[in-house]
């Protein structure tokens, strides 16, 4: 129980400074290596049904999902495409601070006001090749945004525009965001961290996905040992298509 809470202290010191970009700042690693077989195992699974957009989601909080969607978005920007990366977390926004972004204008700015263009509120960095469209200011009904007919049409525009689409979604067994944006992607990874993901919950979170027929691409469990050369602990990355 200690050694739980302990965790859970440390994952959420990490969440308030941003997610850690290892694919940018470490790209010979174990780890940047992992991500790269991340993006080749789901270039696999869009073989005969092209995936343009992916909600990126966890059981419960601070799994590691905005780590993956972070480094995943920058892995497959440097395959040349135009990818873009949605903090659709309206509750606890991570994007912003991985990233270093102005979070005065986001996703709630073009929710709330229809007339905005999407390219008027999203961001680009050179440096990374790669566009953002974070949060914007916290919204008192992030539900009711997120499922609005308003968020529906956006989604669409944006995968009309872009050759990749991430949304950073909250856990799926905590609010009904990710379910409703589950559903209207192409594709869903559930994150589970390594001895910190309860698997009962992790049970509910894919039954929660199966019940508003999401498409499950596959599992991303981290904070595995990877033991090399003097025992170096590492995290690895990988998509499994199994039963939770």
């Amino acid at each position: 129980m200690f050694g739980f809470g302990n965790k859970q202290k440390k994952a959420e010191k990490e969440q308030r400074l941003g997610a850690p970009l290892i694919t940018y700042y470490e790209p010979k690693s174990i780890i940047s290596e992992q991500y790269r077989t991340l993006r080749t195992n789901l270039e696999f699974a869009q073989v005969g049904n092209p995936v343009k957009s992916i909600a990126i989601t966890s059981s419960m909080p601070m799994e590691g999902k905005s780590t993956t969607s972070a480094n995943l978005a920058y892995t497959m920007a440097q395959t040349g495409r135009n990818v873009l990366v949605v903090d659709s977390d309206l509750r606890k926004p991570t994007v912003h601070r991985t990233f270093k972004l102005n979070n005065e204008q986001g996703l709630t700015t073009l929710l709330a006001n229809p007339e905005l263009k999407f390219n008027q509120v999203v961001q680009k960095s050179k440096e990374l090749g790669l566009y953002f469209l974070p949060s914007g200011p916290m919204p008192p009904n992030p539900a009711e945004l997120i499922g609005s007919p308003q968020m529906a049409r956006l989604m669409q525009e944006l995968s009309d525009n872009f050759d990749m689409v991430i949304y950073d979604t909250p856990p799926v067994n905590s609010v009904t965001d990710a379910q409703i944006i589950a559903s209207r992607v192409d594709g869903v990874i559930l994150v589970a961290r390594q001895n910190f993901a309860r698997k009962e919950l992790v049970r509910e979170a894919k039954q929660a996905l199966e019940n508003v027929k999401a498409n499950i691409l596959g599992f991303v469990i981290n904070n595995v040992p990877f033991e090399e050369g003097k025992g170096y602990g590492y995290y690895a990355y990988g998509l499994e298509d199994d039963d939770a």
